[in-house]
């Protein structure tokens, strides 16, 4: 039997669209936000098992500022939620990354930005969860790092399969090339046997939900685009299948878009990285990866 939606993934619905549409087509970003100085550099961050969230992990990039929501409502306003996956507690798993990739200042930096250039009231922590977790259905919008390294267990499956039939969304951003499309894939059918992707048209009303997107962007890793300027390589991994971008997404029965796949884009670095470069900044993040970012989560509280 199919677990029905928390009530206040509705109310999050709601939150959304309105906070987004009272300011439409006004939203615009100005410089960075951060005098680009360094944090955390990396390397293992074990998690343990605990409820944790993006703000209990430090920085890799650099600090995003806090805020807070008016007393009593701390909880009832929009949350990133990431999907924590494998049995990893750090970066670097296998396939080319982790659940813990880009985080949590891509989780931390998106979040102000809605807090910011909308009136969208957001959590400033996140939430870092399991499929399992029967609090998912708290969080209509669940976000997934590197995908081409997830692993799920039956538990997992499963819950992520009532997640998405119930009312839920997963993003998928930063795999690339045919291989890890191809173990993503695989795992995914596994969640929903027999569902088909749906490579989306340019034509599709998610480019036109606020900022109006005329082609599929790719988003390339900070480290990548350090290196084509330097040396003229390419902005895409893992060879010649990275190069075209794709928006491949899930559908239900119903025609709600359940799974929005960003496969050969590191759409996250662009939220994570905005503020250490501005060159990457104003070519990458305010072009690209925060447009279509907040076109999608439009999109998905309102459809």
């Amino acid at each position: 039997m199919n677990t029905p939606v928390h009530p206040r993934t509705r109310r999050f619905r709601r939150l959304l669209a309105t906070g987004l549409l009272l300011l439409g087509v006004g939203l615009v970003f100005g410089q960075n936000f951060y005098g680009g100085g360094r944090g955390f550099g990396g390397g293992r961050i074990y998690v343990g098992e605990e409820t944790i969230t993006a703000r209990d992990i430090p920085t890799r990039s650099v600090d995003t500022p806090m805020w807070e929501n008016p007393v009593g409502f701390e909880n009832d306003v929009f949350t990133f939620a990431r999907l924590r996956y494998g049995v990893e507690g750090w970066r670097g798993g296998v396939g080319g990354g982790s659940w813990s990739t880009d985080l949590p200042d891509a989780d931390l930096n998106l979040s102000y930005r809605l807090q910011q250039m909308t009136s969208l009231k957001v959590h400033p922590y996140g939430r870092i969860i399991r499929a399992s977790d029967p609090e998912l259905s708290r969080y209509p919008f669940l976000m997934t790092a590197a995908p081409g390294a997830m692993e799920l267990t039956e538990a997992e499956e499963r819950g992520l399969r009532e997640y998405l039939l119930n009312g839920g969304f997963l993003l998928l951003t930063d795999f690339w090339g045919d291989r890890e499309w191809n173990y993503f894939a695989a795992v995914m059918q596994q969640v929903l046997p027999g569902r088909k992707w749906v490579e989306l048209s340019l034509e599709h009303p998610i480019y036109r939900m606020i900022f109006q997107i005329q082609a599929k962007n790719q988003v390339p890793r900070i480290q990548v685009w350090r290196s084509h300027m330097a040396t003229g390589s390419p902005l895409w991994e893992r060879g010649p299948d990275g190069r075209e971008v794709h928006h491949r997404a899930w559908f239900d029965d119903k025609g709600r878009m359940m799974v929005l796949a960003l496969h050969n884009s590191d759409d996250s670095d662009g939220w994570e990285r905005e503020g250490e470069e501005a060159e990457y900044f104003h070519a990458y993040a305010e072009k690209m990866a925060y447009p279509l970012a907040i076109n999608i989560l439009l999109y998905q509280m309102t459809h």
